[in-house]
Order: structure tokens, then sequence, then C-alpha cells
């Protein structure tokens, strides 16, 4: 195992309950201008760290760059984390059909779908969990197609040496800007290459602020076109897409969120504690978000979470 130094985070949002403070979120957050500036920073932010699913992107521009034919909803599912709706099922299934594939040649583990809505009728259904459920399957399957297309072996599609996963190590340290720190297994089993906080935020930023009509321009323009494939109903990435239109947003596991917009002001943040509960890291990066100039109006209340008490309000989790 990899010994490190324990991060220097520092305070992000406080959590308030009738008057007093309960408890505090640390964690790290960096905010890049719209020139690609870092003009706001807190915490650890050139420190390596696994940006998780928020690295989709990426590992989707890398698709494109291999050469897989994916381009509106099939584009954003694959770099997006869904919520196992019946149109993400679908969808995941139209790319691997389309390389005359089928859900058999996914290696993400099988999974019930995340969407509360969608998880309540599969089991009432009585069904059991599917790989083409799991919040990843429209990566995997993706992936898939850019083996497909390439001729390269899809057994083995996971693999850090792949021809693939190879494409994916140089391209994050591409748009980034910087060398992959460390390799792991992520939770769907593809690798997780850690970056910096800084160098997640410039590698949105590079791609947000690319020339339309190449691969980078590709990938966020189909996220912030069809949020509805990036997550899903009443999931984060998905809400913050739709409300502000412009704006690309990914979530990422263990407390990570990547944010830029259509101006170009980019924010990457992490919660130290994994922000299970999710209140924390969303409210930190609207923030940031604000500090750059950004209007966030349109989700101002988003930038708060209420604290309840016998099933009334009676606080709020807050920046600080």
């Amino acid at each position: 195992m990899t010994q490190t130094a324990l991060p220097e985070y520092v305070p992000l949002a406080e959590v308030i309950r009738s008057g007093m403070r309960e408890s505090v979120h640390y964690g790290a957050v960096v905010g890049l201008s719209a020139s690609g500036r870092i003009t706001h920073a807190r915490g650890p932010v050139h420190q390596p760290m696994f940006p998780r699913s928020a690295a989709k992107p990426f590992q989707a521009l890398a698709m494109l760059r291999a050469g897989a034919p994916l381009e509106g909803p099939s584009l954003a599912i694959a770099a997006g984390s869904h919520g196992g709706e019946d149109i993400h099922a679908a969808q995941a299934e139209r790319i691997l059909a389309a390389a005359g594939l089928t859900p058999d040649a996914l290696r993400c583990p099988a999974d019930v779908p995340g969407g509360k809505d969608a998880r309540l009728a599969f089991l009432r259904a009585g069904r059991e969990p599917e790989r083409l459920l799991m919040n990843c399957s429209g990566k995997h399957a993706g992936m898939l197609a850019a083996c497909a297309h390439r001729g390269w072996s899809t057994e083995d599609y996971l693999d850090p040496a792949h021809p693939l996963q190879v494409l994916v190590r140089e391209t994050i340290e591409d748009v980034c800007e910087e060398p992959v720190a460390h390799t792991a297994v992520d939770g769907c089993g593809a690798p997780q290459l850690a970056v910096s906080l800084a160098g997640l935020a410039r590698g949105l930023w590079r791609m947000r602020t690319a020339p339309p009509g190449g691969h980078e321009r590709a990938v966020v323009d189909a996220m912030s076109s069809h949020p509805e494939y990036v997550s899903g109903t009443d999931r984060t990435d998905t809400e913050l897409m739709t409300r502000m239109p412009g704006l690309v947003s990914k979530i990422g596991a263990d407390g990570v969120l990547l944010l830029g917009a259509a101006t170009g002001e980019t924010v990457a943040v992490k919660i130290s504690d994994g922000d299970a509960q999710e209140r924390a890291r969303t409210l930190v990066a609207l923030d940031a978000l604000r500090t750059l100039g950004v209007d966030v109006s349109p989700v101002q209340d988003r930038l708060r979470v209420d604290v309840l008490g016998g099933g009334a309000p009676v606080g709020e989790v807050r920046p600080v």
C-alpha cells in the first residue's frame, strides 16, 4: 500500500442544528477562471486523489479517440453514472447491439437501480440484479464499443494494460496536464487513476473550452444536452444541468463533484469524509462557482441543505 501523509483538508461546510454547530465537513475545493487560471483554492488541491466517476468525461473522450461511434444520448450515458431507469438500460443495450455485442459482454457488477422510483419498481417486480442496471453500464458499453471498433479484445477490456485502458490513461494525462499518480480498481472494476483536484478541474476546463467540432467538446455538449442520461430522475447531475442550461456536472463517489460553467469557469470538490448523504459537496461547489462570478441563482436553493428535527427543518448545512 502506498503510504502518504494525511491531506491537510480544511473546513468547507458546517452543520447547524437548532442554532449550534453539530459537525463540520472538511475537504478541498479548487476553482478555475474562464481563462483556466486557479483563482479559488482551499485545502490540498495539488495532492493526488481519486476522481472516481468524475473521471468519466475523460474516459468517454478516450472512447471517441479510439473511434467509438458514440453521440447524443449514447455519448452522454457513456460519460454518466445513470440511475438504472428503463431509458438508461435501453440506451446501454443499444450501444452494445450496435457493436454486435450483448449485455453478457459487460464486466461491471450486477446491480439494482440507484434511482429511488426505478429501484422501487424493480423490487416490486421481484427482479434480480442485472449488469445493465449498474450505474456504470453506459461507460462499460462505450468502452466495449470502442474495443469492437478497433478490433481489440473485449474479454479483458478492464485490464490496465489493455490498449483501451492505456489510451484512457494517456487521455487523462493529456487533458489534466499531469501524470497519473496511482492506479487502483474502481467500484465498477475499471481502472481508477489518481490525479490532483486541480488537474481534474483543468481537464474539464480544457474540454469545456475546446473548439466546437472536436471530441472534447462533443463529450461535454452531449452531457449538457442530454442530462437525463448522465444520472437520471431526482439525481444531482441531471438536476443541476437541467436547471442551469449549459452547465456540465459530474459527481464522483466518496465526496467528489466536478462542475463546468458554459462560460468556462470550472470547480472541483473533494469532501474528505466521503459525503455519503451528499449534503456538502453540491453546496460547496456551487458556492465556489458563485465566487468565480457565475450566476447560480437558478439553483440558489441548493446552496443550503435542511437539517431536520422531528420531521421539520431545525437548522441547515451551509458553506463555511
